[in-house]
C-alpha cells in the first residue's frame, strides 16, 4: 500500500493529490503540472496515476481489514489515450470485492471535465505480521488538493538514473518509504515506467500492471526490460538484496 506514513515531506506528498470520503467509496483528485509529463511531451506520467490507484485502493483496503496492513498483490491502470495537457485528475474508488483473505478495490480516472480516461484496480491481502499496525494517519486520508507542488519532474526528484544497456536505478531514500520502511510501491512503479521507456525514446505508456512478489526493504531498486512492438517486460530487483526479485511488470505502448 502507498502510504506515506504521515511524513510532511514525502515525496508522494509533492504530487499535490488529496482523498475524501464519499457514500459511494473515495475520490481523490489533484492539479497537473508540467514536472508530472514524460520529459519532452504534455503527456502526464502513467506511473503518476499508479501511485494515485495505489492511494485510493491502499484505502479503501484498509477501511476494509484495519488496523492490520493491506499488503499490495498487483496493480494495473490502463488509459483510453495518452493523458495530454491536463489541468486536473480525478480518481474515484470502490471496493469491488472484500473476502475474508482478499480485497479488491476498483477505480475510475477522470479529467477535470469528468471525462473517463482510464480505469485501474488492485489486490491486498492482509500481512501476515500481527504485529504490524496502520499508522493513525497515513498523510493522504482528508488531504486537500494542491496543497503541495512538485517542483523538479519526478525522475529527477528521486534520484533516477538511466545505466548502459537501458538499466534504471532507484535509489532508497527516507522521503520515498511507506510505514513499513521499504521504497514506496507508486515509486516502483516509476522506475517500471522509465525502463520502458527506455528502449522507445519519444513515446509514453498507456498499460502497466504490476506484480508485487516482496518489497524492496535494501535497495536500490533497479528495473531491467525489454521491449518488443511497444509490449515490454519488466522486473524490478533490490540490488542491496542480493537482486531479489520484487516486482514483475508488463506495459504496453500509447
Amino acid at each position: 500500500m502507498a502510504d506515506v506514513g504521515g511524513a510532511t515531506g514525502h515525496v508522494l506528498l509533492e504530487l499535490g493529490f488529496g482523498v475524501e470520503r464519499s457514500e459511494d467509496g473515495l475520490h481523490g483528485s489533484a492539479p497537473i503540472v508540467p514536472e508530472m509529463h514524460v520529459p519532452g511531451t504534455d503527456v502526464l506520467r502513467l506511473s503518476v496515476l499508479a501511485a494515485w490507484v495505489d492511494m485510493v485502493t491502499g484505502l479503501l483496503a484498509a477501511d476494509v481489514v484495519g488496523p492490520r496492513v493491506p499488503v499490495t498483490l498487483d496493480l494495473d491502470v490502463h488509459l483510453v489515450a495518452p493523458p495530454h495537457d491536463l489541468a486536473w485528475v480525478h480518481v474515484r474508488g470502490r471496493v469491488a470485492k472484500a473476502g475474508r483473505t482478499v480485497v479488491v478495490p476498483t477505480v475510475e480516472i477522470l479529467d477535470g471535465e469528468g471525462r473517463r480516461i482510464g480505469f485501474g484496480a488492485a489486490s491486498f491481502v492482509v500481512s501476515p505480521d500481527p504485529n504490524v499496525r496502520m499508522p493513525e494517519h497515513t498523510g493522504l486520508d482528508g488531504r486537500r488538493p494542491g496543497l503541495a507542488r512538485l517542483r523538479q519532474p519526478l525522475a529527477e526528484r528521486v534520484g533516477i538514473q538511466r545505466q548502459a544497456g537501458g538499466a534504471v536505478v532507484l535509489p532508497r531514500s527516507d522521503d520515498g518509504l511507506n510505514a513499513a520502511g521499504t521504497v514506496n510501491g507508486g515509486l516502483l512503479a516509476l522506475a517500471v515506467e522509465e525502463a520502458a521507456l527506455a528502449h522507445t525514446p519519444g513515446a509514453t505508456l498507456g498499460s502497466m500492471s504490476l506484480r508485487y512478489l516482496q518489497p524492496v526493504r535494501v535497495g536500490p531498486a533497479v528495473a531491467v526490460a525489454e521491449v518488443r512492438d511497444g509490449l515490454g517486460s519488466v522486473e524490478v530487483l533490490d540490488a542491496g538484496a542480493d537482486d531479489r526479485c520484487a516486482i514483475i511488470a508488463a506495459t504496453r505502448i500509447a
